[in-house]
């Protein structure tokens, strides 16, 4: 099977996320897998959403590999393609389209590695497959399989195709993403004493949350926990005082720190007028250097010496660690820098080493 072939493919379905519509990519994948020998299983995510969940060779003590990626895409952005998003287009060592890094490159060759492990020498472990929707706003799709209960626990190791340009990271920040709303009591706005402006209590409340200090201990792997203020919005109008206006807060942890600590903080900081929604909540990634399955991804890519890397972005190995209590590496074929840009392309032959990669990785443990 020609990976590049199969991306072209992928990048063909328009799973850009809301809505998703991950159903019709599912069910291709699953046939190819169907047919050479897979056992694949869906679980729905919502209206033509699909979770796609394969595996072969797992035996009666399970722990298989598993090699994890997501179906969804983000929107294709306000700024203008220059190449039709959707195409596929091959030129010059690269293949353009939403979602050729971030990461259907990734699925693709994670496809084609893991029928070739079978047809190359048989992996003692076996292979699992776990291909979710609804991963680009916040892993929501990953947890809602944690909830349900329908993430085998049982890994050997898990692989994390997102973008990290075929280099290995062993960790990322986890993640809280919060909504904040205030309330008040709309009036003319020259009359503003008869009303209660929510905007006012925003505006005060991210002031004192924009200089919040955790108190965290530094994480050798993934430094200090982050926050930040990315929307806000409120009011009808220019004319009338507000009585409604909310904001969103994006706070980035690491190992050292505690989420229930964290949102207390965050609650006392922006005070009884604002209250707040928990969306998101999931920990950091963490795997030590010095775990079997860690040491043999680094000895199939030839790597001597490793100097620790971290990722700034969540993926869905936060969920996967949690759940299967297993080491966690983020490799995959696409550029980090071109997840969520316009024009996205990845590199063919990034793609290419990327199915040598995950083969020899499933067939060596």
């Amino acid at each position: 099977m020609d990976v590049i072939s199969l991306t072209k493919k992928l990048l063909s379905f328009n799973t850009i996320n809301p809505p998703g519509n991950e159903a019709e990519i599912a069910c291709f994948t699953g046939s190819i897998l169907t047919e050479n020998g897979f056992d694949v299983r869906f679980h729905e995510f919502g209206e033509n959403r699909l979770h796609l969940i394969a595996e072969k060779g797992v035996g009666a003590s399970g722990f298989p590999a598993v090699l994890s990626g997501h179906l969804d895409t983000v929107p294709e952005g306000k700024k203008p393609w220059t190449r039709d998003l959707f195409s596929g287009y091959v030129n010059d060592g690269k293949i353009w389209g939403r979602g050729s890094s971030d990461m259907k490159g990734g699925l693709a060759a994670m496809i084609v590695a893991s029928i070739e492990a079978f047809r190359n020498g048989t992996p003692g472990k076996g292979v699992r497959l776990i291909f979710t929707a609804g991963e680009e706003l916040g892993c929501q799709g990953i947890s809602q399989l944690a909830a349900d209960r329908l993430i085998p626990a049982d890994a050997s190791g898990i692989i994390v195709g997102e973008p990290t340009g075929n280099i290995p990271a062993v960790g990322h920040k986890g993640a809280l993403y919060l909504n904040a709303v205030a309330t008040g009591k709309t009036a003319h706005s020259s009359m503003p004493e008869k009303g209660d402006n929510a905007i006012y209590k925003v505006a005060e409340a991210i002031m004192r949350l924009k200089d919040i200090d955790f108190g965290a201990e530094e994480d050798r792997l993934l430094g200090f926990p982050t926050i930040n203020i990315g929307k806000i919005s409120g009011g009808m109008n220019i004319n009338s005082v507000p009585d409604r206006a909310e904001f969103t807060i994006d706070v980035r942890t690491t190992s050292k720190s505690d989420h229930g600590k964290i949102l207390k903080q965050i609650k006392e900081a922006a005070g009884r007028e604002i209250s707040i929604e928990k969306l998101v909540d999931t920990g950091p990634v963490s795997t030590s250097m010095s775990d079997p399955f860690a040491r043999m991804v680094f000895r199939v890519m030839n790597v001597v010496e490793y100097s620790p890397t971290s990722l700034p972005y969540l993926t869905d190995g936060a969920v996967l660690q949690k759940v299967c209590n297993a080491p966690v590496i983020i490799l995959g074929p696409g550029e980090p820098g071109q997840a969520h840009q316009t024009d996205e392309f990845c590199y063919v032959s990034k793609i290419e080493e990327a199915v040598e990669i995950y083969r020899n990785i499933l067939i060596m443990y």
